[in-house]
């Protein structure tokens, strides 16, 4: 038992040792030190708006050395009570242990999500690419993917349009994903997701290439975009989906067209027309509001001369299940042969290592 809770302490050694780094430790204590110089100026309290600004930075600061720094020394006192091999301290240096865990994992979120909408909502749009059918039961295959990691999670997921696949699966559907950082973590899940297996639908059991492409976007508030009226276009039809028995009875699916843009949206499995305009008009906002960043970002890269990395079809991952099982993903180079478990939702290691990667590459 002593051996696992060495053990276990060197693990959290070697995170808090890679927190210290990616935080930045030491050049906050640097920059602490600069502030406190500031702050014994006999000037500096004549500025109140920018007294204001400095000590607050000074506080935010303070408290991400401290808390590292107590940690780290909580851990070496640790390591000396463990290392006296007395079974009577086993239970207070697991407990302590669990503790020390949870507070490196909070300060861990708390610098992997730094950006702006981290902790929004996230509206997934999962549509089929090439394979036909074949590509319409990768979308379905992914959307249960998704469905199981948010039921991890205890996140809330709600389907706000479906489009079936004309043999099996699903061509697209949208669907929005509450929860604490939702679109925080799913962000690293956009782009092009490739399948190849031997395929169900072929009676020859050939093996299959399927692609699907997954757009995220953070659900935003209403103030953050103003759309005219006239700039839409707003069609009503008879819903497919869910929604009530009245649902396939009633012109209650709506689809809303941003003319300017040409972005199209649609909902339908709302139980009434008015929500489902309510839910599509929250879901353009959201979508002009994408389009609009990625413009800016764009005309950065043109004014500073980047050059973007170009991928094969922005594939980010892929999923083999035959002849071999592995799901690699090409952006950090992360691997596992636990294929069936990814498709059943384990998919936080694929995450973490992109936001860690992010994080490094920042």
């Amino acid at each position: 038992m002593i051996l696992e809770i060495l053990n276990t302490i060197d693990k959290l050694r070697k995170k808090w040792s890679s927190l210290y780094k990616n935080l930045k430790i030491e050049e906050k204590k640097k920059k602490i030190k600069e502030l406190e110089q500031k702050m014994s100026s006999a000037s500096f309290w004549k500025d109140i708006k920018s007294t204001s600004k400095i000590t607050e930075e000074f506080k935010s600061l303070k408290k991400d050395v401290e808390d590292m720094e107590k940690i780290g020394e909580k851990l070496k006192g640790l390591e000396e009570l463990a290392s006296l091999n007395d079974s009577s301290l086993e239970k207070e240096l697991e407990e302590e242990l669990k503790r020390i865990e949870r507070r490196l994992n909070e300060i861990e979120l708390s610098f992997l999500f730094f950006e702006e909408f981290d902790n929004s909502n996230a509206i997934v749009e999962i549509n089929a690419g090439a394979g036909g059918t074949e590509a319409c039961d990768w979308v379905s295959m992914l959307f249960r993917m998704y469905f199981r990691w948010a039921e991890d999670k205890k996140f809330r997921i709600k389907v706000l349009d479906e489009l079936k696949g004309e043999e099996a699966g699903i061509k697209n559907i949208t669907f929005l994903v509450e929860g604490k950082f939702a679109y925080g973590l799913l962000k690293s899940e956009k782009g092009v997701h490739r399948l190849v297996r031997i395929s169900p639908f072929d009676a020859n059991r050939r093996r299959h290439t399927s692609f699907a492409s997954v757009s995220i976007i953070p659900e935003i508030g209403e103030e953050e975009v103003k759309i005219n009226p006239a700039d839409l276009k707003i069609e009503t039809f008879r819903a497919s989906g869910h929604g009530g028995q009245h649902v396939n009875r009633t012109d209650s699916a709506v689809r809303i067209t941003h003319l300017p843009t040409r972005v199209v949206v649609s909902c339908q499995n709302e139980r009434s027309q008015y929500q489902n305009r309510q839910t599509a008009l929250r879901i353009l906002k959201a979508k002009l509001y994408a389009l609009e960043k990625e413009k800016k970002r764009e005309r950065m890269e043109k004014i500073c001369g980047e050059k973007k990395k170009i991928e094969w079809g922005n594939q980010i991952r892929s999923y083999i299940l035959h002849p071999y099982l592995l799901v690699k993903d090409h952006r950090t180079q992360f691997e596992t042969s636990s294929a069936y478990e990814v498709l059943d939702g384990k998919i936080d290691d694929f995450i973490y290592h992109f936001l860690r990667q992010n994080i490094k590459n920042d």
